[in-house]
């Protein structure tokens, strides 16, 4: 996702709308084949790490151990979390990369799944909501951006199978926003709110267990239809954990979920 101040103008015009033509495509045949897939900075959602820590039959403790990088920017009051890239090839090529290609490929990172296209959310404090912007940005050496398929980002979103992405990523970035003024009240983001606001968006496994073998829903009160769900499926479990950082962290409580009188 990309982020954009209010006046930030020229970037804002660079934006383009949801039937906007362009042509592009990917093919091994081409010279530039799997060089977006080396030395990039690949940041990954909650979203991300659901379905790749799935893919991979491990643990998101697992995952968050083994195939990421985890930083803290000066002007952040939340970490950001990138995919870790090889350092035993000079070409830095992200882990998941083979001969033929992406070996994750059906559960690739959103950034990946909507190349080559961005997209984020531009927030209005006047109006104080939020809309989705596109942009079209293909490296200088990607030769897909010269192949004459043509296609719109509607159309490119749904044949990427990004659209649950999208979803879930909206979601992600309304908490986001939120961080950016410090909730912490000094205790920084690596004190016990920090880790645990931390743990309910990226360590989805461990929100599970904590929701079920702690005390937490002696102090919280949980919709049933969506405490049933979440019991089973990652995605629901993720969206209850915003819900929880909200009210966690900010004390907004929601139908979701609120604290128990």
């Amino acid at each position: 996702m990309k982020y954009i101040e209010l006046n930030s103008q020229d970037e804002i015009k660079e934006t383009i709308g949801d039937e906007t033509r362009f042509f592009f495509d990917c093919k091994p045949i081409l010279s530039c084949y799997k060089k977006c897939c080396q030395n990039q900075n690949i940041f990954l959602y909650p979203y991300d790490v659901i379905r790749l820590k799935n893919r991979l039959g491990i643990s998101s403790d697992v995952f968050l151990e083994d195939y990421v990088n985890i930083v803290l920017r000066e002007d952040s009051f939340f970490p950001e979390v990138l995919l870790a890239m090889s350092s035993e090839l000079p070409e830095n090529p992200c882990l998941f990369l083979e001969d033929s290609g992406c070996s994750v490929y059906a559960d690739r990172p959103e950034a990946c799944r909507m190349f080559p296209l961005e997209h984020g959310f531009f927030f209005d404090a006047r109006t104080y909501r939020s809309r989705r912007i596109l942009f079209l940005k293909p490296p200088h050496f990607c030769d897909g951006q010269n192949e004459e398929k043509p296609w719109t980002p509607n159309v490119w979103i749904k044949n990427q199978g990004a659209e649950v992405y999208n979803q879930m990523s909206r979601k992600w970035y309304e908490i986001q926003r939120l961080f950016q003024n410090d909730p912490w009240a000094g205790e920084g983001v690596n004190g016990k709110r920090g880790k645990m606001a931390f743990m309910a968006s990226y360590n989805i496994d461990k929100f599970r267990d904590f929701l079920f073998n702690s005390s937490f829903l002696k102090r919280y009160k949980i919709a049933s239809a969506f405490l049933d769900k979440a019991k089973r499926d990652d995605c629901e479990l993720l969206k209850l954990g915003c819900a929880w950082i909200e009210l966690f962290v900010w004390g907004k409580q929601s139908s979701v979920i609120r604290l128990k009188k």
